[in-house]
């Protein structure tokens, strides 16, 4: 074998891992599976909104402009919430959240 060739198996090698990664991620937001929108509130969104979504959350507003929120961000907020589209977030999954968001600030039934 030669030194290029040698090379480039070790190349090879190395880069399999890396492959497998990306073609095994079945998710969002920094590894949370997407359909489990609690364990994306839990990791992303409880530091700031709280374990029951009482803080900084206004359940009447329309589901619409809460996921848009989710999507885009609110620069205006203190401090300023980020936008979860750009970190792989699909509209279905701010939806979820959006509803697990909501689902918490609903007393449980007796």
């Amino acid at each position: 074998m030669t030194i290029d060739r040698i090379k480039l198996t070790v190349t090879v090698i190395m880069m399999l891992p890396l492959l497998a990664l990306f073609a095994f991620q079945d998710t969002a937001v920094n590894g949370a599976p997407l359909e489990d929108a609690a364990a994306v509130y839990k990791a992303k969104c409880a530091m700031c909104h709280g374990q029951t979504a009482e803080k900084k959350f206004d359940a009447t507003k329309s589901d619409e402009v809460l996921v848009e929120i989710v999507l885009k961000g609110k620069a205006d907020a203190k401090p300023p919430m980020p936008g979860y589209e750009a970190k792989g977030m699909t509209a279905d999954d701010a939806k979820a959240l959006v509803a697990h968001m909501k689902s918490l600030r609903t007393p449980p039934a007796e």
